[in-house]
Parts: structure tokens; sequence; C-alpha cells
């Protein structure tokens, strides 16, 4: 794969063979966010769980103290006060059942978190094949189904992330942006490790993260010394 001149300098920064502590990780990704834009600093965590297996699913989310530094677009399926609770806590669309055509046939996807009343989930689970795919179906473990529609749409303004091992057991999350200090980063990662380490499943044999990586949307990927993280 060919890679532009930006991204051949930038790797040129980030030593292959070095598994690095948290902190210098984090220096060196921010370096290596070298694009026009702000960059997303993400994490991959490669975990020993077998996600076919119901109990070593991990499906959580957690509200980093700093946020991710991206607006988020909060879709709420909910009906009567509900709705107006909603609406009234800053989220961006509001409906029930005369949505699902929209999304179903039209193709409407201008949210990035779907938070739902569980009187709401017959109709919300009618949208399953389009939702699900894209990681958006709303989740009681998640938050995102809940009466309490308030502190849901509080939580993902203030920051929360959902956080799920993907088909090759991976889970990949954003923790801020190349713009966030050092200091920052380090929070919200050390934030995001603690609660997937408080995930592990009881049943897991094995390590639970193999390896741990962090990069910008267009730098190369910094390993992580995975011993330090976990003890």
């Amino acid at each position: 794969m060919k890679r532009g001149k930006r991204y051949v300098e930038a790797a040129k920064l980030v030593d292959r063979a070095t598994l690095y502590d948290a902190a210098d990780a984090i220096a060196l990704v921010k370096k290596a966010a070298v694009a026009k834009f702000d960059e997303t600093i993400e994490a991959h965590l490669r975990t020993g769980c077998d996600g076919r297996h119901a109990d070593q699913q991990i499906r959580g989310a957690v509200v980093l103290p700093h946020g991710t530094g991206k607006v988020t677009r909060i879709l709420v399926f909910a009906k009567g006060p509900k709705a107006d609770e909603a609406q009234a806590a800053g989220a961006d669309f509001v409906g029930g059942e005369e949505l699902i055509p929209k999304i179903q046939n039209e193709g409407w996807l201008d949210f990035d978190v779907v938070v739902a009343t569980p009187d709401m989930m017959g109709v919300v689970g009618r949208l399953g094949r389009v939702l699900g795919p894209k990681g958006l179906m709303p989740n009681p473990k998640a938050g995102t189904v809940t009466m309490d529609v308030t502190k849901a749409i509080n939580d993902i303004k203030a920051g929360k992330i959902e956080y799920r091992l993907d088909k090759t057991n991976i889970i990949h999350v954003p923790l801020g942006k190349a713009s966030f200090t050092e200091e920052q980063l380090a929070d919200n990662f050390q934030t995001l490790m603690d609660a997937v380490i408080k995930a592990k499943p009881s049943t897991l044999k094995g390590a639970y993260i193999k390896s741990a990586t962090l990069s910008s949307t267009m730098g190369p990927g910094v390993k992580l010394n995975v011993g330090k993280l976990v003890n």
C-alpha cells in the first residue's frame, strides 16, 4: 500500500519494535498527527476474548473526563412527555414510528448515537438490520435504552463513548483530538482502560488484553507495553 509523504515522515518517529509506555505513546501519536485537520486519536485493544460466546462479550460505556472533541448528534426514540424531555435536554432529533421509513427507505443516518425509551424498543427493533451493522442499536449495557433520557443525553454530550468487541475481538475507541494536551489524552486513556479492565469476563482463560495500539486518523500506530496497562 503506497503511503503519502506525510505518513512516511511521521512513521520515522515510531520504532515498530518498541513497546511504549502510555505517556510516551501519546506524545508520539500527537507528534505524528501532521494532517491539515485536527485528527482523532484512537485506541485499538486486541483482546483474548471470543465474542461468539455470550459470556465473553464485552460492551459498555464510559464518560471520558475531557470528552472526545467531537460534536455528537443524538437521535432519541421516545413519545409523549419523554419526547418533550429529550427535546429539552438537547437531543438533535426526537421521534418515533414516523422515522422508520426515513431511515429504512431513504437511508437517513445523520446521527451518531441512538437513545430509546424501553417502550420504543419494539419500533427500534424493526431498524435492526440498518442500525445493527453500524453499531447504532440502543443497548441497556451502554445506557442508551433508558427512561432517564436527560441523563443519557447529558452523558453523551459530556463525552460518553461506547466500547465493544468487533468481529475480530478488537475494541476500537476514540480518545480525543490531536489538539488535546498530553495530560487530557492520558486521563481519557486511563479512564477507558479502567472501564475495560473492569469489564473483563470472569470466564476468560489466558491473556485479556493481547496488544494495544494508539494511532491518529492519518498517522502510524504506536504499540503499547500491555504489561504495564493491565498490572
